[in-house]
């Protein structure tokens, strides 16, 4: 007699739920206002408790914060101000030891111009080894006053920066698709490539269990660096044929890192950051022998909707299926308004007043219909707090880069990266030890929204999101990749999964009868058993 083999368990970052940390805006142990690797550490029980399978974590390397840490100074090391490498050798164990993974950003497009290749090509000539390692360039016209073309910043302004050569004169210009502090890498140049190499196995030698590559679209340019005109705005949702995003070329770097990882036991992953045009072409960047997943743009910004909902998550599946990679799910990061205001504007306009209340509501249910879905989510931190963009930070405290770019007409980011409120009536909440200043301001009405407030507030956001977390892991039917919608009102979003789980999503203006669906196991509201009231969602078994 011959018994079949037992499938080998599926790879956990297929189904994982991973809980974005923007390190330091999450936890200060040390009392200097700034969140760091201890502050972590001593969070890991909350994070178990929580439920997550996985951290994201944003970049701790060593960096001047001319862009929030994305630009680096030193690929192999800690910043002093966040900790040391033997604390994120205890973070990373210590991790593992409650069952958590953990992921580590890649910051591969750029470096920080203080970075030591950097600073050699400013002091080479130009053509030099060492400039190649950038996209060092002539200026056009007249002693080369004008940049080398016409490609913008992400930033706002141009996306060239001339320097002062080492005699003193004006010399060439340098290529940042973001800030001027974050110069453009050539990834042409053998020497960048294996310089990365060895960054990405320094960090899976080290025991990280991922890697999250940012702006992964941007690695390659087009030869020649051709002009391009890609519209008033950097809007790379929208562009079919930028030469320096979304080039055919970088894929040959994501398959050159996917052999590395391929080498490492313990199922190691690669994340895209790649906001491109549609669900097809971010499937490219996840065909066999490339990465792993990658975040699901279209989705964080599909509005409220139910019909453009409906058609974001069957053209991801689709997508994803084609290519035998997981759809992912997202709701907010560190880049984004976060959704509780975003969902709190009636229209979606960007200036218009956000009702809180409403975004509240419609937050919880989009938490129930993301954690429903089949493949893996991101959680950004303070999204399970239901923490609301903070919109009025005094203008002398931002520091996101955009402020400065736009001439001080887009504030930028700042607003999502406010520090956690832990615990207390007042700031700092718990994040900082008393009488410190956390290094941007905290709402002093956040006291309602701390951790240790809602922790014992029955009905409150955080104990929803560990309610929907706990029945995820013990919910069959959720460990599935399958999805079948059901009949349901017009507004209305329902969907099966397994033989016996219903995800029932009200975005109407009227309530709907949960009369048919099935019992409910868990509802985004406080709500009798026989009905669903606008701009919530309920989980049910049939």
């Amino acid at each position: 007699m011959t018994t079949e083999p037992t499938p080998a368990p599926a790879p956990w970052w297929r189904t994982a739920v991973t809980y974005q940390v923007y390190l330091r805006s999450f936890a200060d142990s040390n009392g200097d206002g700034i969140g760091d690797v201890d502050g972590l550490r001593g969070r890991l029980p909350y994070l178990a408790d929580l439920g997550v399978d996985a951290l994201w974590i944003t970049p701790w390397y060593p960096s001047p914060m001319a862009d929030g840490g994305y630009d680096v100074v030193d690929h192999r090391d800690v910043d002093p101000v966040l900790g040391t490498l033997a604390q994120a050798d205890a973070l990373i164990a210590e991790a593992h030891a409650r069952g958590i993974r953990v992921v580590l950003d890649l910051v591969a497009n750029h470096t920080s111009d203080r970075h030591p290749w950097f600073t050699a090509a400013l002091a080479a000539p130009p053509g030099s080894p060492a400039r190649r390692r950038y996209h060092f360039r002539d200026g056009r016209g007249p002693g080369g006053e004008a940049p080398p073309n016409d490609w913008t910043s992400a930033f706002g302004g141009p996306a060239w920066t001339r320097v002062e050569e080492p005699d003193g004169t004006h010399g060439q210009w340098y290529l940042h698709l973001f800030a001027p502090q974050q110069p453009d890498l050539n990834w042409d140049d053998p020497a960048v490539r294996e310089g990365f190499d060895d960054v990405v196995r320094f960090w899976l030698d080290r025991g990280i269990d991922g890697l999250r590559v940012d702006a992964a679209p941007a690695l390659v340019k087009a030869p020649g660096l051709p002009e391009f005109d890609g519209g008033p705005a950097f809007a790379p949702a929208t562009w079919t044929d930028s030469p320096h995003w979304d080039v055919d070329d970088v894929h040959e770097v994501f398959r050159r890192w996917r052999k590395i990882a391929d080498g490492y036991p313990g199922d190691r992953m690669f994340v895209a950051e790649a906001v491109v045009n549609g669900p097809e072409r971010l499937a490219r960047y996840l065909r066999p022998g490339e990465l792993h997943t990658a975040f699901n743009f279209d989705y964080l910004h599909a509005p409220w909707q139910a019909r453009a909902l409906r058609e974001t998550i069957d053209s991801t599946l689709g997508a994803m299926a084609a290519v035998d990679a997981p759809a992912t799910w997202v709701l907010s990061n560190h880049d984004e308004t976060r959704h509780v205001t975003r969902f709190g504007r009636p229209t979606g306009a960007r200036r218009e007043p956000a009702d809180l209340a409403l975004g509240t509501r419609r937050a919880r249910a989009a938490a129930l219909l993301m954690l429903a879905l089949p493949g893996g989510a991101y959680l950004y931190q303070g999204e399970e707090l239901g923490l609301p963009e903070v919109e009025d930070l005094p203008e002398h405290l931002l520091q996101d880069p955009t402020w400065e770019r736009s001439g001080r007409t887009v504030r930028g980011r700042d607003g999502c990266r406010v520090p956690l409120p832990w615990a207390g009536s007042r700031p700092p909440f718990g994040f900082s030890p008393d009488g410190a200043r956390p290094w941007l301001p905290q709402p002093r009405d956040w006291a309602s929204l701390a951790v240790e407030h809602q922790r014992h507030t029955p009905g409150s956001t955080l104990l929803l999101y560990r309610a929907a977390l706990t029945l995820r892991r013990a919910l069959p039917d959720l460990h599935g990749p399958d999805l079948a919608w059901a009949d349901g009102a017009p507004d209305v979003l329902v969907f099966d999964r397994g033989s016996r789980f219903r995800c029932v999503v009200n975005l109407s203006g009227e309530p709907v009868p949960l009369r048919g669906h099935g019992t409910p196991l868990l509802t985004s509201c406080q709500q009798t058993r026989h009905e669903l009231p606008p701009d919530t969602a309920a989980w049910l078994t049939r």
